[in-house]
Formats: structure tokens, C-alpha cells, sequence
């Protein structure tokens, strides 16, 4: 892959104008990465909701679980939702986007894109969790709200000509340790903790948006060839899609009217 350089901010301006086909070609990449980030979340959407239709009935007769909100399971639910396999369920789409990160530069531009496509459907399928903790109502305005937020930030991270470097490196810092927390928090079981760690994840999940909005930019580069312009575009594409779905999840804690 080709090294990432500060291509559209720091290419020779000649003249009184700038390359016409250097913009018009990052146009067209940073569409196609939001394009593909737009078609992995509709795939984790319709995961998420296929499979909560799915694991949960109205019909006694069909329930082999009830939950303490009210919510019947179907064996299929019982088995994702209470069994050992949740813990499949879990952890596969950690396992396909490390496959996927380590594996990027050796597959087929095709190959990377069906991968991307097999994650964001495992993580639906192991978000559909959040409809049982949530209402409905409150899952829809969090999720226009993180997408309002980050087409802002986005938005902002695109069109600035500062440099986002040193912030962004703060920022990934930040996520280790929201991490750690969120790891202690497990024992600890605090409200207090599990608030704080919460208004740190929006807040740094927010930042990392406008980051990498412009790290993906900066790694556009006139003279790719299609391969590598094509795998720097799906990977794009994963980084915004894990931001927006990390600021969705830590959203919801604040917003979500649980059941």
C-alpha cells in the first residue's frame, strides 16, 4: 500500500489554482468510503432487526424463555441471547475485523469488501442485544442523532486545514484507557464509573471522527493504482464505521429509555 501523504493539502498549488484532477479524484474516493461505511451500517441495521424478530415472539405457546422486561425468547433466541453461544456471537466480529485489518494488504479488492460485509453483519447480529434493553423509539433518535453528530464532525475533519495528528494520537491514547475502565467497571459494577466512562466515550469516539475523516483523506493519492486505491477505501471505510458505531453505543447509554 502506499504510503500515506498529506496529498490534498500539501500537493503543489501551481499558479492561481489547484490540480483539478486531484480534487475531483479524492471526491470520488472519499464518496466511495462513505458509500461503503453507508452500506455496512444498512447491513448491521437489517442484521440487528432480523435477528431480534427472530429471537423474540408474542406467542406463549412458541416462548421457551420470558425476560425480566416482558420479552419472550424463541429457541433461536434462547440460544444467542442465554447460552453458551452468545459468547460466539460476541466475539466473531472481533475476529473478523482483526482478519480483516492483518489480512487487508495480501486479499482481492472484492475479497476485502465481502469481509467488510460478513462484519458489519456479524456485529448486527450481535447488536440485536440492545433491543431488549431499549425501546424502539429510543434506538431511532439515538441513531439519528449519531448520524446528525457525526456528518458534522465528519463534515469538520474533511474541510479543516488543521493539523488533526497530535490530537488524533491523544485520542487513540484515550481509547486504551476507556477501555481499562470499562474492563474494571466489570467488577466494580459503579453507576458512577459507568457514567464517566460513557461521557469519555462520546466525547473521544467524537473527536476520532473528525481524525480520521482526515487521515483517510490524506492517505488519497493520485497514482494508486485500482487494487490499492480500492483496499485504502474499504479500510476507510471500517475506521468511520467502527467511530459511528462506537458513538451510537455510548449515545444510547445517555439517551436510551431502557425497558
Amino acid at each position: 500500500m502506499a504510503e500515506p501523504i498529506r496529498n490534498y493539502q500539501t500537493r503543489a498549488v501551481r499558479g492561481a489554482g489547484v490540480d483539478v484532477s486531484i480534487d475531483q479524484g479524492l471526491r470520488a474516493y472519499m464518496v466511495k468510503v462513505y458509500n461503503l461505511m453507508g452500506l455496512g451500517l444498512l447491513i448491521t441495521g437489517l442484521a440487528a432487526v432480523g435477528t431480534i424478530m427472530l429471537a423474540t415472539t408474542s406467542d406463549p405457546a412458541s416462548a421457551v424463555a420470558t425476560l425480566p422486561s416482558g420479552e419472550m425468547l424463541t429457541s433461536f433466541g434462547y440460544a444467542i441471547f442465554g447460552s453458551p453461544l452468545r459468547w460466539v456471537v460476541m466475539l466473531a466480529p472481533l475476529a473478523a475485523v482483526l482478519f480483516l485489518s492483518f489480512r487487508v494488504q495480501s486479499m482481492s479488492v472484492s475479497a476485502a469488501q465481502t469481509t467488510f460485509w460478513v462484519y458489519a453483519g456479524l456485529v448486527g447480529l450481535s447488536l440485536s442485544s440492545i433491543f431488549l434493553v431499549y425501546t424502539t423509539a429510543s434506538i431511532s433518535q439515538t441513531f439519528f442523532a449519531t448520524a446528525a453528530a457525526f456528518g458534522a464532525l465528519s463534515l469538520y475533519g474533511y474541510t479543516t486545514k488543521r493539523d488533526l495528528t497530535a490530537f488524533g494520537s491523544f485520542l487513540v491514547m484515550g481509547v486504551f484507557g476507556l477501555i481499562i475502565a470499562m474492563v474494571i467497571n466489570i467488577f466494580l459494577q459503579s453507576s458512577a464509573l459507568s457514567f464517566a466512562v460513557s461521557a469519555l466515550g462520546v466525547l473521544i469516539f467524537s473527536g476520532l471522527t473528525a481524525y480520521d475523516t482526515q487521515k483517510i483523506k490524506e492517505m488519497y493519492f493520485e497514482g494508486d493504482a485500482t487494487d490499492v486505491a480500492g483496499r485504502k477505501a474499504i479500510m476507510g471505510a471500517l475506521t468511520l464505521y467502527l467511530d459511528f458505531i462506537n458513538l451510537f453505543m455510548f449515545l444510547l447509554q445517555f439517551m436510551g429509555d431502557r425497558r
